[in-house]
């Protein structure tokens, strides 16, 4: 309405929450060294904060013994295997395989038995059976982190959602190009399909 601030006009329509279940598991979507490299043409200032929290959560996850999934992004040269994304976003050469640009920082080495989903587009639950994966393990809630915010974490998100895994998705685990793209995302999945939560939250529902 004419003079209503963005907040008041949305909570109108869009107030709902949800609450996390009884055996959450811990997503890390895409956080590699394409976004923490300066040279990169995916390089985001924000990555390396991200990384750091993103530590601090799977520290959280291992010490309650939840499963940690870890996604990359791997294409055979020349991007057969990325249809139409790949020919989108030209950038996503950078993950051809091969490239350094694809491996995950020191800080966030998959640790023994913890997953490694690998994918080439946007949500990581498309193409696979990371869903049949995790209903089978009982998992009901997502705590999502990743690069990048207005990409393939929300595409993540999304899908976590229409699949029945409740996401909560860490404000300080995530990354984007630029805050604009990065707040607006975070206000539009904490809207409709997510709950957008801090850093400390996450670890209380880790634990």
């Amino acid at each position: 309405m004419a003079g209503e601030g963005l907040a008041d006009n949305y909570a109108e329509a869009f107030d709902g929450h949800l609450r996390p279940g009884a055996s959450p598991a811990l997503l890390l979507v895409d956080m590699v060294e394409a976004y923490l490299d300066p040279a990169s043409p995916l390089f985001c200032d924000s990555a390396a904060a991200a990384v750091a929290s993103a530590a601090r959560l799977v520290a959280a996850a291992r010490r309650a013994g939840r499963p940690v999934i870890y996604t990359n992004v791997i294409y055979q040269p020349g991007g057969a295997d990325g249809g139409l994304f790949y020919r989108k976003i030209p950038v996503l050469h950078v993950f051809d395989d091969g490239s350094p640009l694809g491996a995950f920082p020191a800080e966030l080495k998959p640790g023994e038995g913890e997953r490694v989903l690998t994918k080439q587009y946007p949500s990581a639950f498309f193409g696979n059976a990371l869903a049949a994966e995790l209903a089978e393990q009982g998992i009901d809630t997502l705590v999502i982190g990743g690069f990048s915010t207005s990409g393939c974490v929300r595409a993540s998100a999304l899908d976590a959602l229409q699949h029945g895994f409740a996401p909560f998705v860490v404000r300080q685990a995530c990354a984007d190009r630029h805050e604009q793209p990065h707040e607006a995302n975070l206000f539009d999945l904490q809207a409709k399909y997510a709950e957008v939560i801090d850093e400390a939250r996450a670890v209380d529902i880790l634990g």
